[in-house]
């Protein structure tokens, strides 16, 4: 078929009249470089489900994409289930541009196609879906969300029973079940799902403030929920806690698609969180914490000296991981790839299993004994029992207690650090990220690290590559290849699965002979001596 009567074919089954009119001006006009690149390819969906910018055709994001993605992710379902038995899927979404109404969509469908169909009442954060699937006993779950990407995305993320996102195979079995869906304005649509009460909501809640032990409770925190989900359920489970209420930021506490107080809604993004530090000021803060736009991240901001600044995510994961240990959390202590190998020193140091996962939540999410896992990305997993996701409500739970614990003794989160710091080494990590317009960039990095790696960077030799799309350490193959330069500095470079970025981890490790600021200087040193010559190495 000509891209023409791909266009036609698409307007005629496309049941939004947005799309509709947008691909009809683009066929009125004879577009041919916007309908080709409407057309020419397809949001493909994959582990991390679907995710995409907004507008008609198959490489968007859309009524038409959904409903096939509804309608294929309920045949696998109805593949899939015990004899005699009817499937279930439970769908939350949102407050971006249509989540939800592609959440409607798919409750529709689902119960159309013989899947029992639950919808959230209203606007609510990821980790609230994820607890619903286990909750209520449901096949599966749907979360219409983009998470932190910019204000015209939208996405689509599948659950299983267990409360975790899928991983292969089941991937590619949706996959082909949504690639036999055929016209959707041919799809049997049922009105008789269930639209749920408050109560899944009001459980979630009650699940964190039992996570809350006994303690100080003395902390003043300043939050912001980035225009998202999250304030309303972390206030509530603040407040049920018994902690002071949270300072929020304002301009960024209600619900809002357009995002217009940030150019990227993510914490880790430059800029998003100057609202926030300067409230921080204003009300003389002992911590500021942050969630992302469907509250499933969690970021952490500290006081130094007579100013803020935020924590990165292998900062927070370390303190979030010595609070679980010295509380006496067993089980297996978990981290992706490109995450600080700190982890597994503090985890042996309690007596305690480590494991490192493909990146990807997914991936710690299905670790049977898991006692808590975090990825840099700012996703942490505090209490597994409640979800089998990363959960930035929970997380900043933790965080505040741990403020608070750490106040009473006189004490900060940054003088905890240094702790750790002096227990098992100064861990410094960074980022070499890249933002492209044309993916071939990307492919071309990866090759040359690939077949020309650079013998030495920073001042370190590279003593060994390895590609991890032959496996690495029993891991599944991906794409990623992993440089070590000596025993413990390492970079690990891969395409991003979410956004059109090329990111290189860096980790250098120092051990603490003197004072921890000496480390610091001579670590963040050589990891931007290793970060200069990456670049250079690579053309970017």
């Amino acid at each position: 078929m000509s891209v023409i009567e791909q266009a036609q074919a698409w307007l005629a089954q496309d049941p939004d009249p947005v799309t509709r009119a947008e691909l009809q001006d683009l066929l009125d006009a004879d577009d041919q470089e916007a309908l080709a690149d409407r057309f020419g390819q397809r949001l493909q969906f994959g582990t991390a489900g679907l995710r995409g910018a907004l507008g008609a055709g198959p490489n968007r994001m859309n009524r038409v994409i959904v409903a096939q993605a509804a309608a294929g992710l309920a045949q696998y379902l109805l593949d899939h289930a015990p004899d005699g038995t009817t499937p279930s899927v439970v769908v939350g979404y949102d407050a971006r541009h249509n989540s939800d109404v592609f959440a409607r969509d798919t409750a529709e469908i689902a119960e159309g196609l013989g899947v029992r169909a639950y919808l959230l009442p209203e606007a609510l954060p990821t980790p609230v879906l994820a607890f619903a699937i286990r909750h209520l006993g449901a096949s599966a779950g749907v979360m219409v969300t983009a998470s932190h990407n910019p204000p015209q995305d939208n996405g689509y993320k599948v659950y299983l029973e267990d409360s975790s996102q899928i991983v292969p195979p089941a991937d590619s079995d949706i996959s082909d079940a949504i690639d036999a869906v055929g016209p959707v304005d041919q799809l049997a649509r049922g009105l008789d799902f269930e639209v749920l009460g408050p109560e899944v909501a009001e459980a979630y809640v009650q699940a964190c403030v039992a996570l809350a032990q006994d303690g100080p409770r003395d902390v003043v925190a300043v939050y912001t929920p980035m225009h998202g989900v999250g304030r309303d359920t972390l206030v509530e489970v603040v407040r049920q806690a018994g902690f002071p209420a949270l300072h929020v930021v304002r301009e960024q506490g209600d619900p809002d698609p357009d995002f217009p107080t940030v150019v990227f809604p993510n914490p880790e993004e430059p800029g998003a969180m100057d609202l926030a530090l300067k409230l921080a000021s204003e009300v003389g803060a002992d911590i500021i914490v942050a969630n992302d736009p469907d509250a499933d991240r969690c970021a952490v901001g500290v006081r130094d000296g007579e100013s803020y600044r935020m924590l990165t995510g292998d900062q927070t994961g370390a303190l979030l991981a010595d609070h679980m240990l010295r509380r006496g959390a067993t089980g297996t202590y978990a981290a992706s790839i490109v995450s600080s190998d700190l982890l597994g020193r503090q985890a042996a140091a309690y007596g305690q299993p480590w494991q490192q996962t493909l990146t990807g939540f997914k991936w710690i999410g299905k670790i049977e004994d898991l006692a808590f896992g975090y990825e840099e990305a700012l996703g942490y997993s505090v209490a597994p029992h409640i979800a089998r996701d990363k959960d930035g409500v929970s997380a900043v739970l933790a965080a505040l207690e741990l403020a608070a614990e750490l106040k009473a003794e006189g004490l900060t989160l940054l003088d905890r650090l240094d702790a750790v710091y002096r227990e098992h080494g100064l861990h410094a990590t960074g980022q070499l990220s890249v933002r492209v317009e044309d993916l071939s960039i990307i492919a071309d990095a990866m090759a040359t690290l690939r077949t020309t790696p650079p013998s030495s960077l920073g001042g370190l030799e590279v003593t060994s590559v390895d590609d991890l799309e032959l496996g690495y350490r029993g891991l599944p193959a991906t794409d990623g290849i992993r440089l070590g330069l000596g025993e413990a500095t390492r970079i690990i470079a891969r395409p991003s699965g979410t956004e059109p970025k090329l990111k290189c981890y860096i980790e250098v490790v120092t051990p603490v002979t003197g004072s921890v600021d000496e480390a610091r200087a001579e670590a963040t040193d050589q990891l931007e001596r290793i970060k200069a010559d990456l670049a250079a190495a690579l053309g970017l």
